[in-house]
């Protein structure tokens, strides 16, 4: 660990898109100077051959690569990046990062010393951009049926439901706390996620961030935290893909079966 310095685990776990996977943790690795980060990327056997591509790569001694020869889903393969880089010496955060973040500022080490001094904070999520600078809607609070209908079909008379569900209601212009943190980029306290045995493995893709939020609760406050700002692509294939959309119903009605189900 590099003296006087918190230690930081983080992950990325990829399915396909090298280019954008590398372009992300180099983003992170430069970016992130006030604390002592060690960064995984897992390679989730992507199908387009990506780990190959990745492995031929140049990153910073902060960065290491992983290729899974089977696709673990995005929660176990974040558990796994968790127990391998936590197995010899614990850090006191951890993010989780998904492939289409990129940086322009240390927005991790802002968000750890936040915590610092929120002991009460289990978990924290920062205000999402797109490329362009537009703002995306990142604070949430428990999905529910009609919350997500809202989200995936324009009809007007939804629209108060989303904006419920997306907390606009609320001033989000000052740390808030939030049911629901996005998994394209939280930090969360390492104890806690160890403690929880990290994202539940039953969830293979979809609202397993949900899910963890809602552990994470039981231990502490989730924080959508306006003032540290990451860009995020947000590709957001199960509004353009059947499969994915009814992948993401399905782990709906996990999460449901689980948590109990909410109407609206």
């Amino acid at each position: 660990m590099e003296q006087n310095k918190t230690l930081v685990t983080a992950g990325i776990v990829a399915y396909g898109g090298a280019e954008e996977v590398a372009q992300a943790a180099i983003s992170v690795a430069e970016h992130t100077q006030g604390v002592d980060l060690h960064l995984m990327i897992l390679d989730n056997a992507s199908p387009d051959g990506a780990g190959n591509q990745l492995q031929k790569m140049q990153f910073p001694q902060n960065v290491q690569l992983k290729c899974s020869q089977t696709n673990l889903g995005f929660g176990k393969g974040h558990n796994f990046i968790f127990q391998f880089l936590n197995q010899n010496q614990k850090s006191k955060y951890h993010a989780v990062i998904n492939p289409d973040i990129t940086l322009d500022t240390d927005a991790i080490t802002e968000i750890c010393h936040w915590m610092d001094n929120h002991p009460d904070v289990a978990m924290v999520t920062p205000r999402l951009m797109f490329p362009d600078g537009t703002e995306q809607q990142t604070a949430k609070r428990y999905p529910s049926l009609m919350a997500l209908a809202a989200r995936q079909l324009p009809l007007p008379f939804l629209k108060g439901v989303e904006k419920h569900y997306l907390m606009l209601d609320e001033d989000l212009t000052k740390p808030t706390d939030v049911q629901f943190c996005s998994g394209c980029f939280f930090v969360m306290r390492s104890d806690i996620y160890q403690k929880m045995g990290g994202f539940d493995p039953r969830y293979f893709v979809y609202v397993e961030d949900a899910d963890i939020t809602r552990q994470a609760l039981q231990y502490g406050r989730a924080i959508y935290l306006p003032q540290v700002s990451v860009y995020h692509a947000w590709h957001r294939d199960a509004n353009k893909k059947l499969k994915n959309f009814t992948m993401q119903l399905g782990s709906m009605f996990k999460y449901w079966h689980k948590w109990g189900f909410k109407f609206i």
